[in-house]
């Protein structure tokens, strides 16, 4: 059985490389589908869904409204630093790819619990756009 918890965040990004639009610095409202598919537990449920809030929600608090840059990317980190601004410092291009990966490590990282089977982590970055990662646990 599968169930799933939906959370949303604000934060900013850019792609240096990029060879369109996203190379500026921007934005985006994301929305993130968490997944858990197990059997059922003593309790009845797959997954409490307090206990995935308790999860999750650090991750979403630490991404909402800070800026992702990469550690290399000098001009970017200067400035966050000169405004005060919150930022994550991260090892990898802010592609909605990466991101999900990050996410889903972070989760994994967790203790879960041990009926889970799967969990999948889809992250839109747009309305009409995501990346989603599946892991087997």
């Amino acid at each position: 059985m599968k169930v799933a918890k939906e959370f949303h965040w604000e934060m900013g990004h850019r792609l240096p490389e990029h060879f369109g639009l996203c190379k500026n610095i921007h934005g985006h409202s994301y929305k993130m589908i968490v997944e858990f598919d197990g059997e059922l537990n003593e309790s009845e449920m797959v997954i409490d869904f307090y206990d995935v809030e308790k999860m999750i929600n650090p991750i979403v608090e630490k991404l909402d409204h800070a800026f992702m840059v990469k550690n290399d990317d000098k001009i970017i980190l200067e400035f966050l630093e000169n405004m005060n601004s919150k930022k994550v410092v991260v090892d990898f291009e802010s592609t909605v790819e990466n991101i999900c990966k990050y996410i889903s490590g972070e989760v994994i990282s967790a203790k879960l619990p041990e009926n889970l089977k799967n969990i999948s982590v889809r992250i839109y970055e747009t309305a009409d756009a995501y990346a989603e990662l599946n892991v087997n646990l």
